[in-house]
């Protein structure tokens, strides 16, 4: 097995059997996603003034091939849209058989059938006139950094966008409809709380044993759905803070999962400087701190949407560091 470690230093492959370091990729460079499937390992660089590049390895990392990156249309001359047609990063890949899935900012979603050699912009999204309130969290722009597939029903796909709330398809893309119901967001006045579409996911996981159970860690607190993202409920149990950016659920158990909690929401350091991951599993009836391993003082770094990361077994292993693995920028467990 092995770990896939995205930074803005470049990408770090780890092997888990030996916890041993191979040679850096990308040395430098800031690698924003990471994706291992099909025996291919794709890597999303963002080289800011010479843009975003797109890279593929067919043999574990030793070589690499420079394939295309998502490309929006131009926008029409008559657009009053103010969001720039231009892709300033690749948030996260995704993949389900044969088809490749690319969240990117500023907001649009990518589909590829080749391997990455092209891309088509999911339009059936983009051209929705709900995404004219769509709005930057952390970025000057929306972006889509959460991608659900479901395991059973590949058309099936479920987004979450910063901020833009939940959009779910049933068609592999072509049509779209709101599935942020039960969210609130207390930074808007009180009589928009509710409204779906501008809801602030920090990010969303689905569990591939049961995907109708999905668990969101949102700007105002965390949520967990059991049908589908249908509906919403708000978990009030969790400590020691409900503010955080990641969440990862276990494969085979729905009940159990995990979650970063940070102090909200102008200072973003671990509460008290010490950090910890809290777990449910019951659902989000109860949570418990974890803090055996994990700094304890002077712990002042965040760990943001994509650091948290459970291996596809889900299993306690001798080291526990297989099970479960925390980074700051980005980490993938794979089977190689």
């Amino acid at each position: 097995m092995a770990l896939y470690v995205a930074t803005r230093k470049g990408l770090f492959i780890i092997d888990t059997a030996r916890w041993t370091l191979a040679r850096p990729h990308f040395l430098g460079d800031a690698v924003s996603a990471v994706l291992a499937h099909d025996g291919a390992i794709y890597a999303a660089l963002n080289l800011g003034h010479f843009g975003v590049k797109l890279r593929r390895s067919e043999d574990r990392g030793e070589s690499w091939q420079e394939i295309a990156p998502p490309a929006y249309p131009a926008k029409p001359e008559d657009s009053a849209d103010k969001t720039p047609w231009k892709l300033l990063q690749i948030w996260t890949l995704e993949a389900a058989g044969d088809t490749l899935w690319a969240g990117t900012n500023p907001g649009g979603l990518f589909r590829s059938s080749d391997r990455g050699e092209s891309w088509s912009l999911a339009r059936g999204l983009w051209d929705r006139k709900e995404r004219g309130e769509w709005f930057g969290g952390g970025y000057d722009h929306p972006g889509i950094h959460s991608i659900c597939i479901h395991p059973r029903e590949r058309r099936h796909i479920s987004v979450a966008i910063s901020c833009g709330g939940v959009w779910q398809s049933g068609d592999g893309g072509e049509s779209w409809r709101l599935a942020a119901k039960g969210m609130h967001a207390d930074y808007f006045p009180p009589e928009r709380k509710h409204d779906e579409n501008i809801q602030d996911v920090h990010r969303m996981v689905q569990c591939p044993s049961r995907p109708d159970v999905l668990y969101a860690q949102h700007h105002n607190g965390v949520f967990r759905s059991a049908d589908g993202a249908a509906t919403w409920h708000e978990l009030s149990a969790i400590a020691p803070s409900k503010f955080g950016f990641a969440v990862a659920v276990h494969p085979k158990d729905a009940d159990t999962a995990w979650f970063v909690p940070a102090d909200k929401d102008e200072r973003r350091l671990p509460l008290d400087a010490k950090l910890v991951v809290a777990r449910t599993r019951d659902g989000g009836a109860s949570f418990e701190v974890l803090r055996k391993g994990l700094p304890q003082e002077h712990a002042y770094d965040l760990v943001y949407r994509h650091g948290l990361a459970v291996d596809e077994t889900g299993e306690p292993a001798a080291d526990v560091r297989r099970a479960l693995c925390l980074g700051r920028r980005q980490a993938r467990h794979c089977l190689r």
